[in-house]
């Protein structure tokens, strides 16, 4: 669906969605001679495709932005181990693993891409890192079905980055978006593994490029003031879900 078409579609929806709730008059529907009916289902057509990016972006500000929020996980572009399986107090993801610690960074690229390094992992033990942009796309994976548990660094670019690869960079990953969401899973194979998880763990690194080349950072990307998230349960029903989708 091209940018445009979606433009297009979430300013109906939005338009229409207010005339339903609200019993508005339907001016910029009726002018383009769309019925009450039509103006519904352009609304559905527009939250079944803008759900997973609402939803993500819920997660991520929860994780990135907030911190006051308890999932707070680190700032933007910083990793952050956590070397403990996850109960049914983590509630941000729905459903996370039980038997793979998690490493997460949220990456900020409007500046500069991320280098993400790995050590040499054990055969047996199963790793991986998750790539999220921000439709929801995993566009990328690093780990032992994808690139193997030999060491090795990774460049993630943003969609407008044009430098060459590096020296000491196996690949380079782009990614459609500026914002991207990493997810690390580390095996443990019992509760007495746990030593071996956190020692896999301190061996992960994420560094901007210029610290990958030991060379001066360029200029900062603006600040964002970033819209807050609805709560899961009123992403189904507010028409404030609209207004955080078209910010995509």
């Amino acid at each position: 669906m091209k940018a445009t078409r979606i433009s297009h579609l979430l300013a109906v929806a939005l338009t229409a969605t207010l005339a339903l709730t609200t019993g508005l008059a339907l001016t910029t529907t009726r002018a383009a001679n769309i019925t009450p009916e039509e103006a519904r289902a352009i609304a559905k057509e527009a939250y079944i495709y803008g759900f997973p990016m609402v939803d993500n972006y819920r997660i991520q500000y929860a994780y990135f932005v907030d911190k006051q929020s308890p999932e707070y996980k680190a700032p933007w572009n910083q990793l952050r181990n956590i070397p403990r399986v996850y109960t049914p107090a983590d509630k941000a993801v729905q459903t996370p693993n039980s038997d793979t610690p998690y490493s997460m960074i949220g990456m900020d690229l409007r500046s500069e891409p991320i280098v993400l390094s790995v050590p040499t992992i054990e055969d047996e033990r199963y790793y991986s890192i998750q790539l999220i942009d921000a439709y929801t796309h995993n566009f990328d994976y690093i780990g032992s079905r994808a690139t193997g548990n030999e060491n090795g660094s990774y460049l993630i670019a943003g969609p407008n980055w044009k430098g060459d690869p590096p020296k000491g960079v196996k690949k380079v990953i782009r990614s459609e978006t500026e914002f991207v969401f990493g997810i690390y899973r580390t095996q443990l194979f019992n509760p007495g593994d746990l030593d071996n998880v956190k020692k896999v763990q301190a061996g992960y690194k994420a560094q901007p490029l210029s610290v990958f080349l030991g060379q001066s950072a360029g200029k900062a990307a603006p600040a964002i003031d970033f819209i807050k998230p609805l709560r899961a349960e009123t992403q189904k029903t507010s028409t404030e879900f609209f207004n955080i989708l078209i910010s995509f």
